[in-house]
Protein backbone atom coordinates (compact mmCIF):
# COMPACT_ATOMS: atom_id res chain seq x y z
CA UNK A 1 0.00 0.00 0.00
CA UNK A 2 1.39 3.41 -0.63
CA UNK A 3 2.31 5.95 1.52
CA UNK A 4 -0.78 7.41 3.48
CA UNK A 5 -2.63 5.53 1.65
CA UNK A 6 -3.98 3.50 4.57
CA UNK A 7 -5.39 6.79 6.38
CA UNK A 8 -7.09 7.78 2.61
CA UNK A 9 -8.18 4.76 1.82
CA UNK A 10 -9.32 3.17 5.20
CA UNK A 11 -10.51 6.72 6.57
CA UNK A 12 -13.72 4.26 7.62
CA UNK A 13 -11.82 2.05 10.23
CA UNK A 14 -10.62 6.03 11.62
CA UNK A 15 -12.49 5.61 14.89
CA UNK A 16 -12.07 1.79 15.21
CA UNK A 17 -7.98 2.31 15.27
CA UNK A 18 -8.41 5.32 18.28
CA UNK A 19 -10.87 3.47 19.89
CA UNK A 20 -8.81 3.50 23.09
CA UNK A 21 -8.13 6.99 23.08
CA UNK A 22 -9.69 9.55 25.85
CA UNK A 23 -10.59 12.31 23.56
CA UNK A 24 -12.61 14.04 26.63
CA UNK A 25 -9.33 13.84 28.94
CA UNK A 26 -7.12 14.98 26.38
CA UNK A 27 -9.89 17.73 25.34
CA UNK A 28 -10.37 18.64 29.29
CA UNK A 29 -6.52 19.34 29.61
CA UNK A 30 -6.24 21.53 26.75
CA UNK A 31 -9.53 23.57 27.50
CA UNK A 32 -7.67 24.20 31.35
CA UNK A 33 -4.35 25.39 29.35
CA UNK A 34 -6.21 27.37 27.42
CA UNK A 35 -8.00 29.04 30.36
CA UNK A 36 -4.97 29.17 32.31
CA UNK A 37 -2.50 31.04 29.17
CA UNK A 38 -5.34 32.06 26.98
CA UNK A 39 -7.16 35.59 26.38
CA UNK A 40 -10.80 34.38 27.31
CA UNK A 41 -11.90 34.05 23.47
CA UNK A 42 -13.69 30.75 22.17
CA UNK A 43 -12.74 30.82 18.60
CA UNK A 44 -11.06 27.32 18.11
CA UNK A 45 -9.49 25.48 15.60
CA UNK A 46 -8.55 21.75 15.55
CA UNK A 47 -5.57 21.40 13.01
CA UNK A 48 -5.80 18.00 11.39
CA UNK A 49 -9.24 16.98 12.80
CA UNK A 50 -9.38 13.86 11.61
CA UNK A 51 -12.66 12.42 11.85
CA UNK A 52 -13.42 15.49 14.86
CA UNK A 53 -13.92 13.62 18.24
CA UNK A 54 -12.24 16.74 19.63
CA UNK A 55 -13.93 19.15 17.92
CA UNK A 56 -17.39 17.70 19.44
CA UNK A 57 -15.89 18.20 22.97
CA UNK A 58 -15.00 21.79 22.44
CA UNK A 59 -18.40 22.76 20.92
CA UNK A 60 -19.88 20.95 23.79
CA UNK A 61 -17.84 23.10 26.23
CA UNK A 62 -18.82 26.36 24.66
CA UNK A 63 -16.29 26.76 22.00
CA UNK A 64 -16.86 28.41 18.91
CA UNK A 65 -14.64 25.58 16.88
CA UNK A 66 -13.96 24.16 13.27
CA UNK A 67 -11.23 22.46 12.15
CA UNK A 68 -9.39 21.40 8.98
CA UNK A 69 -8.04 17.89 7.25
CA UNK A 70 -6.54 17.19 4.48
CA UNK A 71 -8.33 14.16 3.78
CA UNK A 72 -12.21 14.78 2.33
CA UNK A 73 -13.47 11.59 3.32
CA UNK A 74 -12.27 12.28 7.44
CA UNK A 75 -13.93 15.48 6.82
CA UNK A 76 -17.12 13.62 5.73
CA UNK A 77 -16.86 12.00 8.79
CA UNK A 78 -16.42 14.88 10.89
CA UNK A 79 -19.31 17.00 9.02
CA UNK A 80 -21.80 14.05 10.67
CA UNK A 81 -20.40 14.12 14.20
CA UNK A 82 -20.17 17.95 14.25
CA UNK A 83 -22.90 19.92 12.13
CA UNK A 84 -22.68 22.57 13.64
CA UNK A 85 -18.74 23.47 13.14
CA UNK A 86 -17.34 24.31 9.61
CA UNK A 87 -14.53 21.93 8.34
CA UNK A 88 -12.22 22.74 5.31
CA UNK A 89 -9.98 20.99 3.62
CA UNK A 90 -6.57 22.40 4.24
CA UNK A 91 -2.68 21.66 4.47
CA UNK A 92 -1.94 22.35 8.20
CA UNK A 93 1.47 23.90 6.68
CA UNK A 94 -0.02 26.86 4.60
CA UNK A 95 -3.54 27.20 6.44
CA UNK A 96 -6.09 30.49 6.39
CA UNK A 97 -8.78 31.16 7.94
CA UNK A 98 -11.69 34.69 8.13
CA UNK A 99 -11.49 35.88 11.09
CA UNK A 100 -8.50 35.70 13.74
CA UNK A 101 -8.54 32.48 16.63
CA UNK A 102 -8.32 32.26 20.26
CA UNK A 103 -7.42 28.41 20.32
CA UNK A 104 -5.24 26.46 17.47
CA UNK A 105 -5.19 22.58 18.67
CA UNK A 106 -3.20 19.68 17.32
CA UNK A 107 -4.12 16.54 19.02
CA UNK A 108 -2.34 12.75 18.40
CA UNK A 109 1.20 14.40 17.64
CA UNK A 110 -0.46 15.39 14.17
CA UNK A 111 1.96 18.60 14.09
CA UNK A 112 4.50 15.75 12.53
CA UNK A 113 2.28 15.52 9.48
CA UNK A 114 4.45 18.29 8.82
CA UNK A 115 6.61 16.27 6.78
CA UNK A 116 10.14 18.75 7.24
CA UNK A 117 11.32 21.21 9.17
CA UNK A 118 9.96 24.37 6.38
CA UNK A 119 6.88 23.06 6.22
CA UNK A 120 6.96 22.86 9.92
CA UNK A 121 8.09 26.51 10.31
CA UNK A 122 5.37 27.76 8.01
CA UNK A 123 2.77 25.50 9.90
CA UNK A 124 4.13 27.63 13.12
CA UNK A 125 4.10 30.89 11.24
CA UNK A 126 0.44 30.35 10.07
CA UNK A 127 -0.56 29.03 13.39
CA UNK A 128 0.88 32.54 14.51
CA UNK A 129 -1.17 34.66 11.67
CA UNK A 130 -3.78 33.25 12.46
CA UNK A 131 -4.43 33.69 15.85
CA UNK A 132 -5.36 36.78 17.68
CA UNK A 133 -3.47 38.70 20.67
CA UNK A 134 -2.56 36.48 23.27
CA UNK A 135 -4.47 33.66 21.37
CA UNK A 136 -2.86 30.23 22.02
CA UNK A 137 -1.68 27.36 19.94
CA UNK A 138 -1.68 23.92 21.88
CA UNK A 139 -0.20 20.58 20.17
CA UNK A 140 2.01 17.40 21.83
CA UNK A 141 5.12 16.43 20.04
CA UNK A 142 7.93 13.83 20.73
CA UNK A 143 11.19 14.39 20.51
CA UNK A 144 13.26 12.58 17.60
CA UNK A 145 16.80 12.09 19.91
CA UNK A 146 14.09 9.91 22.50
CA UNK A 147 12.21 7.55 19.49
CA UNK A 148 13.27 4.02 20.46
CA UNK A 149 12.48 2.00 17.06
CA UNK A 150 11.77 -1.28 19.13
CA UNK A 151 8.70 0.22 20.85
CA UNK A 152 5.39 0.23 19.08
CA UNK A 153 1.62 0.06 20.38
CA UNK A 154 -0.80 -2.50 20.09
CA UNK A 155 -4.66 -2.25 20.72
CA UNK A 156 -7.73 -5.08 19.48
CA UNK A 157 -11.40 -4.49 18.45
CA UNK A 158 -14.23 -5.87 17.19
CA UNK A 159 -16.87 -4.64 15.16
CA UNK A 160 -19.91 -7.17 14.42
CA UNK A 161 -17.89 -10.24 12.66
CA UNK A 162 -15.09 -9.18 12.38
CA UNK A 163 -11.51 -8.54 14.96
CA UNK A 164 -9.31 -5.83 14.35
CA UNK A 165 -5.87 -5.25 15.04
CA UNK A 166 -4.00 -2.06 15.07
CA UNK A 167 -0.25 -1.34 15.88
CA UNK A 168 1.54 1.89 15.29
CA UNK A 169 4.92 2.67 16.54
CA UNK A 170 7.73 5.52 15.68
CA UNK A 171 10.82 5.12 13.57
CA UNK A 172 13.86 7.87 13.10
CA UNK A 173 17.38 6.36 11.22
CA UNK A 174 19.13 8.83 13.95
CA UNK A 175 19.78 11.30 11.46
CA UNK A 176 17.92 13.67 9.33
CA UNK A 177 14.69 15.83 9.62
CA UNK A 178 12.47 12.97 8.60
CA UNK A 179 11.08 10.17 10.76
CA UNK A 180 8.19 8.04 10.29
CA UNK A 181 4.72 6.37 11.99
CA UNK A 182 4.51 2.89 10.62
CA UNK A 183 0.85 1.71 11.05
CA UNK A 184 -0.99 -1.54 10.38
CA UNK A 185 -4.52 -2.95 10.79
CA UNK A 186 -5.02 -6.93 10.68
CA UNK A 187 -8.51 -7.59 10.11
CA UNK A 188 -10.16 -11.23 11.00
CA UNK A 189 -12.81 -13.36 10.76
CA UNK A 190 -14.14 -16.49 10.08
CA UNK A 191 -13.26 -16.55 6.34
CA UNK A 192 -10.03 -14.48 6.19
CA UNK A 193 -7.31 -12.58 7.39
CA UNK A 194 -6.17 -8.91 5.77
CA UNK A 195 -3.33 -6.88 6.31
CA UNK A 196 -2.71 -3.47 5.62
CA UNK A 197 0.72 -2.06 6.38
CA UNK A 198 1.29 2.15 5.95
CA UNK A 199 4.09 4.39 6.62
CA UNK A 200 3.40 7.68 7.42
CA UNK A 201 6.35 10.42 6.77
CA UNK A 202 6.52 12.97 9.53
CA UNK A 203 9.00 15.79 10.36
CA UNK A 204 11.93 14.88 13.06
CA UNK A 205 12.86 17.58 15.33
CA UNK A 206 14.30 17.35 19.33
CA UNK A 207 12.35 19.68 21.75
CA UNK A 208 15.32 21.94 21.50
CA UNK A 209 14.91 22.65 17.93
CA UNK A 210 11.09 22.73 18.39
CA UNK A 211 11.30 25.58 21.07
CA UNK A 212 14.08 27.33 18.78
CA UNK A 213 11.56 27.18 15.99
CA UNK A 214 8.73 28.73 17.92
CA UNK A 215 10.42 30.92 19.73
CA UNK A 216 10.54 34.20 17.30
CA UNK A 217 6.90 33.93 17.36
CA UNK A 218 5.21 32.41 20.77
CA UNK A 219 6.21 32.57 24.56
CA UNK A 220 6.96 28.71 24.86
CA UNK A 221 5.57 26.21 27.71
CA UNK A 222 6.10 22.76 27.79
CA UNK A 223 4.37 20.39 29.67
CA UNK A 224 4.48 16.52 30.50
CA UNK A 225 2.12 14.45 28.29
CA UNK A 226 -0.28 13.87 30.65
CA UNK A 227 -3.30 14.96 30.43
CA UNK A 228 -4.93 14.23 33.95
CA UNK A 229 -2.21 16.93 35.82
CA UNK A 230 -0.80 19.88 34.36
CA UNK A 231 2.73 19.20 35.41
CA UNK A 232 6.00 20.94 34.00
CA UNK A 233 8.10 19.14 31.39
CA UNK A 234 10.58 17.18 32.65
CA UNK A 235 13.18 17.97 30.19
CA UNK A 236 13.83 13.84 30.19
CA UNK A 237 11.04 12.56 28.65
CA UNK A 238 10.32 12.30 24.73
CA UNK A 239 6.63 13.30 24.44
CA UNK A 240 5.43 16.78 25.50
CA UNK A 241 2.38 19.11 25.22
CA UNK A 242 3.65 22.48 23.95
CA UNK A 243 1.46 25.60 24.90
CA UNK A 244 2.51 28.29 22.82
CA UNK A 245 1.57 31.90 23.60
CA UNK A 246 0.98 34.74 20.69
CA UNK A 247 3.83 37.68 21.17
Amino acid sequence: MSVNALYTDLSGYYDLMCVDIDYQAQSNAIRRLHQIFGNGGTAHLDLACGTGPHVRHFIDSGYASSGLDINQPMLDITAKRCPEALFTLQDMSTFDVSEPLDLITCFLYSIHYNDGIEKLTTCIASAHRALATDGVFCFNAVDKDKIDNGLSVKHTARQESDLFTFRSGWHYSGQGERQSLRLSIEKANADATQVWNDEHPMVAVSFEELTALLAPYFEVHVFEHNYETIIPWDNVSGNAIFVCVKR
